[in-house]
């Protein structure tokens, strides 16, 4: 958490994919603590794909109706 804060927090982002994460983030919050968000982030990246807009779009919709369900809640089926 501490590494967030003085490394991530606040620091203006130009990277398309990496902004694409953060809205994940933020989304996956609504209802938990960022502390929760953040310990399951590399799940996240697996769940959509590094964060990879491109690729999710590209996916049949079961796929991605799977990865917008809560991706910490339990395992699922990713690929």
């Amino acid at each position: 958490m501490i590494r967030y804060h003085d490394e991530e927090w606040g620091v203006p982002v130009h990277d398309d994919r990496l902004l694409f994460e953060f809205l994940i983030l933020e989304g996956a919050q609504a209802g938990l603590s960022w502390e929760t968000v953040l310990r399951k982030r590399e799940r996240y990246r697996e769940v959509f794909d590094g964060f990879d807009a491109a690729k999710i779009a590209q996916r049949n919709t079961a796929r991605r109706k799977c990865a917008f369900s809560s991706p910490i809640r339990g395992s699922f089926e990713t690929g």
